[in-house]
């Protein structure tokens, strides 16, 4: 690729990366000043002293949090090119061993991050699309009743657009995100032109001051400021959409210098005209724009789920892969970029409990007041695995990883500790609804590692018993065994041998791995061993964000001297009934969650792109 079309790309993905990367965060301006100042809970008197030092701290952590922290530190550990907390965790996990005390914690910290993760993503849609719709109301209060219906509307929309994946709503979204971030910078601009003083705000003193003055306001202040940092998270688990330089350049160039003079320019207003905390960001504009502002902002806000919406779909497809949650139907929505994929049922639910909160709740103020719990648990937990990462992967000196982590680590616990005063506010939503997700991923983790455990408890050697067949007649064609393990026998085999009283004349068993690196080379796809009497062991890997075709990837096997004929070949699969048991090292409510997630999770034959008219599934019953 020549350095010219290089450069194209590159501007390309960034303005896609723009219209879903950065419209969770740079709709923000709508509220964060708003709730600091006039939220319902702990409002900040506005003072010429209070409006500079929330400037402060507003600048402060937008460089030290979302710059510094996430565009240019976390994007660095990606891996292989994907980011997000699942794909940190697989990160983490790699020099752990099995079943060591530190791999649990990782684990476990990795799921309820991503539990969080969840929580965050059903409430991000619900308060941006409100925030934007209830500028009707500065225009007319004969809108307000109309506020929630449209909102709704609006959320249907956009819901209904993802399955035309990422690609295509991110080059309609882009523009519409670029003239919107112009305006933001435009609106600030002006109004700092006319009270330029604001500007003094980029001293950090400000913010310290403001904190030495108002000790327990301050900290009551941090919980209302981390609004202005949402999407920070989903900028890093959406990096495998666009890769890492795009990101890093739509930031840079266009929306922190948006962000920063809009929010100074409506600190400068409120200086001007303190009763400007009605709605400090559609008073910056002219009586005139209002409309079309209105409009835009509501356009924007559409968008701005979008970031944490392609989240959620990323996260989902990484913990399927790496087998901590039900397999799920995903399309691939991009032949040129990958990691741009859609899941319906993932997609259904978050558009359920969005709509659920903006009805439940029914105004961006009271979701202020749910909003910060969860994004801050999964940035503090993000840190913790960027450790281990930095220590145990890349090898750093323990003072240089203690010395990385710890000042992220400190800002993300003062404002996770702000956070936690506004869980009786409506914050215990996206708690409880990120335990709930974290119950699910834990229960079918353990729940396959009991199952497999089962399985495997009276399991065959397959060595020997393929040197004791030769009695057992054999039918024509090949027989393709799905197992987790090849060294032994798969029930399904035996299963088969039990009704049939014959065996095919070439068997091939064949295990899936899905190994915690993203993508792999096709040369290093397969592993074939052959044994005697025309029986075959055959291992398949796959990277945790690939899409999986198991046809194709055996059609690699000719190379080892096993070819398959598509006509001649037939897949057998188990599909076993589970059945809780009161004496199983699992507890009994859990065995029958688990039970209904193994029972509705989706097919193995689309799973694995198999042909549908070449599976045989044989069942089993497996006592838990």
């Amino acid at each position: 690729m020549s350095h010219h079309e290089s450069n194209k790309r590159l501007a390309v993905l960034a303005l896609a990366a723009l219209g879903v990367v950065y419209g969770d965060i740079g709709t923000s301006p709508l509220y964060a000043i708003k709730e600091v100042f006039g939220g319902a809970h702990h409002p900040v008197p506005i003072t010429p002293d209070n409006v500079l030092g929330i400037l402060s701290l507003f600048f402060w952590s937008l460089m030290m949090v979302v710059s510094l922290k996430y565009v240019i530190f976390m994007t660095q550990a990606d891996n292989k090119g994907e980011g997000g907390i699942m794909a940190l965790m697989a990160m983490a996990l790699r020099p752990t061993g099995q079943g060591s005390v530190q791999r649990q914690v990782l684990v476990v910290l990795g799921l309820f991050g991503a539990a969080l993760f969840y929580g965050d993503g059903v409430i991000t849609p619900a308060i941006s699309v409100l925030s934007a719709v209830e500028g009707l109301e500065v225009a007319t209060p004969a809108f307000k009743p109309y506020v929630l219906p449209i909102s709704v509307l609006i959320l249907v929309a956009l819901f209904a657009v993802q399955r035309h994946g990422t690609a295509a709503v991110g080059r309609f979204f882009g523009p519409i995100v670029v003239v919107w971030f112009l305006t933001l910078g435009a609106l600030g601009l002006s109004s700092i032109l006319e009270s330029p003083e604001v500007i003094s705000a980029l001293d950090p003193r400000f913010a310290l001051n403001f904190f030495e003055a108002n000790r327990l306001l301050g900290f009551f202040a941090l919980g209302a400021a981390v609004l202005a940092l949402t999407g920070a998270e989903a900028l890093y688990a959406d990096m495998g959409h666009f890769g890492r330089r795009p990101i890093q350049v739509g930031w840079f160039l266009l929306a922190l210098p948006s962000l920063l003079l809009n929010y100074f320019g409506q600190g400068a207003l409120l200086l001007r005209d303190p009763a400007a905390i009605a709605n400090p960001f559609y008073l910056l504009a002219p009586g005139w724009l209002l409309y079309p502002l209105v409009l835009l902002a509501t356009m924007a806000t559409v968008i701005a789920s979008q970031a944490v919406i392609t989240g959620a779909f990323s996260i989902t497809q990484q913990a399927i892969q790496l087998g901590f949650c039900p397999r799920m139907v995903i399309s691939h929505t991009s032949d040129q970029q990958m990691g741009q994929i859609y899941l319906p049922g993932i997609n259904w639910f978050l558009l359920a409990a969005v709509i659920a909160l903006v009805v439940g709740f029914g105004s961006s103020s009271n979701l202020a007041a749910a909003y910060g719990i969860a994004v801050t648990g999964t940035m503090l937990i993000t840190d913790l695995l960027a450790f281990f990462v930095a220590r145990y992967v890349w090898g750093w000196p323990l003072w240089r990883a203690l010395l990385g982590c710890s000042a992220f680590v400190a800002i993300d616990i003062a404002f996770l500790a702000a956070n936690t005063v506004k869980i009786q506010d409506g914050g215990w939503f996206p708690l409880a609804f990120g335990v709930g997700i974290f119950v699910l991923l834990s229960t079918w983790k353990r729940g396959r590692d009991l199952l497999r455990k089962r399985q495997t408890a009276d399991a065959i050697d397959i060595k020997s018993f393929v040197r004791g067949i030769e009695e057992i007649p054999r039918a024509p064609g090949t027989a393709i065994f799905l197992t987790q393990n090849t060294e032994q026998v798969p029930h399904a085999m035996l299963h088969s041998l039990k009704h049939f009283k014959a065996l095919h004349e070439r068997v091939v068993l064949v295990a899936v791995n899905i190994l915690d690196t993203p993508r792999l080379e096709n040369a290093n796809r397969l592993a074939v061993t052959r044994l005697p009497n025309e029986f075959w062991q055959v291992k398949v890997f796959y990277g945790f964000m690939e899409k999986i075709n198991l046809p194709d990837a055996l059609d690699w096997c000719s190379a080892d001297g096993l070819s398959l004929d598509p006509m001649d070949t037939s897949y057998f699969i188990g599909r076993e009934t589970l059945i809780p048991s009161m004496d199983s090292t699992m507890s009994f409510w859990r065995q029958k969650l688990f039970v209904g997630m193994f029972r509705n999770a989706g097919s193995v034959v689309n799973y694995f792109a198999l042909p549908a008219n070449r599976v045989v599934e044989l069942g089993a019953q497996v006592v838990l």
